[in-house]
C-alpha cells in the first residue's frame, strides 16, 4: 500500500539537509513483511509553542540544519528562534499545513485539545502523511482521542511528553516517553534524538502520558523531601550546600536534589517549569489514578501544599519555590 508523497513548498527545495534528516512522505508497506518503511523528503518541522522549554527543544533543530516553522501564541516568546533562522507562522493552521512533522509543546490540556481538535487546528490541515507529535504534558484520554482522529485523517499521531526541565531542554539530554504505533515511533526517532537522550515507546497511544504521570508521581513527593532536608539541615545549623555535597552522592540522590535544591539554597525560583505546570499535571494523575481505584496520598499532599503556594502569588515561579512552605514563620 502506497500513500501519496507530500509536496514540499518551493521554498524549502533548496534547504541543505542536515546528517540526521529523517525521510518523511512516502509510506510503503511491504507485503509479507507487514512493516511500514517511511522514506522520500527532506523533513520540514513545525513547532508549536516556543516557552520555557520549547524554544530550547525547537532550536536545537535550527543548530542541526532543519527548516523550522514556528508559531505561539506570544510572537515574542519566539524572536530568538526567528533571529536563528526559523519561520514564522500567523496561525497553527498554515503551519500545519506546510510541515510534514509537527511538533507541539503548549501548556495545558485544553490548549492541546485546540491547536488538534480546533477548526483550525492540526488535524484539519495537516496533510496526509504527516506525523503530529506533542510532547505536553497532557491526559492519557486526549492522547488516544487526538492518535483517533489522525488516523482518521491518514496523520500519524504519538503523545511523547519529556523530563528533564529547563536544563535537560537545554542541553538536549531530555527523557522522552512515547506512546503510539511502533512504525511511526520508528519513523521519527532520530528526530526525538535531536532533543533527548533517553528516547523510549513505552506502549499505543497514551502510553507516553501514563508514563509521564509516573514521572510526575515520584517527583511530587522527591519534592518535599528535597525541601524538608535542607529545612532540617539550616535549622541544624549546617551548611546545606555542604550536606548536599554527601547526600546526593549516596542513596537520597534525585535529580531534584542535585538540580534544584542548589537553586532554592540560593533562593533561585525562576521557573525552571513552574508551579501552576506542575499543579496542572499533578491534578491529571490524580484523576486518572482515581479511575484506576488507586490511591495516591503523597500525590495529594504535594500537590496541595504546591496550591497553598499558588494562591500566595507563587504560580509563576519554579517548582523550587516549595521550599518557601517550608521556610514560611
Amino acid at each position: 500500500m502506497a500513500v501519496r508523497a507530500l509536496a514540499l513548498p518551493e521554498s524549502s527545495r533548496n534547504i541543505p539537509l542536515c546528517s540526521r534528516t529523517i525521510r518523511v512522505g512516502i509510506t510503503e508497506r511491504n507485503e509479507g513483511a507487514g512493516s511500514v518503511t517511511v522514506r522520500a523528503e527532506e523533513t520540514v518541522i513545525g513547532f508549536v509553542g516556543t516557552g520555557v522549554m520549547g524554544k530550547s527543544m525547537a532550536g536545537h533543530f535550527l543548530r542541526a540544519g532543519y527548516r523550522v516553522l514556528v508559531y505561539t501564541r506570544t510572537k515574542a516568546k519566539a524572536e530568538e528562534l526567528l533571529a536563528a533562522g526559523a519561520v514564522w507562522k500567523e496561525r497553527v493552521s498554515e503551519l500545519a499545513a506546510e510541515a510534514n512533522v509537527i511538533i507541539t509543546m503548549v501548556g495545558y490540556p485544553s490548549d492541546v485539545e485546540e491547536v488538534y481538535l480546533g477548526p483550525e487546528g492540526i488535524i484539519s490541515h495537516a496533510k496526509p502523511g504527516a506525523f503530529l507529535i506533542d510532547m505536553t504534558t497532557s491526559k492519557p484520554s486526549l492522547a488516544q482521542k487526538i492518535y483517533e482522529e489522525a488516523k482518521k485523517h491518514a496523520l500519524h499521531a504519538l503523545d511523547a511528553p519529556v523530563s528533564g526541565g529547563d536544563v535537560g531542554a537545554r542541553e538536549a539530554r531530555l527523557a522522552i516517553m512515547v506512546g503510539g504505533d511502533q512504525e511511526a515511533f520508528d519513523a521519527v526517532e532520530p528526530l526525538l534524538a535531536v532533543m533527548g537522550k533517553n528516547v523510549v515507546l513505552q506502549g499505543g497511544p497514551g502510553a507516553g502520558q501514563h508514563t509521564k504521570m509516573c514521572n510526575q508521581i515520584c517527583i511530587a513527593t522527591n519534592m518535599i523531601g528535597v525541601c524538608e532536608a535542607i529545612a532540617y539541615a539550616k535549622k541544624a545549623g549546617l551548611d546545606p550546600a555542604r550536606v548536599l555535597t554527601s547526600i546526593e552522592a549516596g542513596a537520597a540522590g534525585s535529580w531534584s536534589l542535585s538540580n534544584l535544591a542548589p537553586r532554592m539554597i540560593a533562593g533561585n525560583y525562576a521557573p525552571g517549569f513552574y508551579i501552576k505546570h506542575f499543579i496542572k499535571d499533578m491534578g491529571i494523575a490524580l484523576e486518572a489514578a482515581e479511575e484506576m481505584g488507586l490511591l495516591t496520598p503523597g500525590l495529594a499532599l504535594s500537590k496541595s501544599l504546591y496550591e497553598e503556594l499558588a494562591e500566595k502569588g507563587e504560580a509563576d515561579s519554579g517548582t523550587q519555590a516549595l521550599i518557601k512552605w517550608f521556610e514560611r514563620e
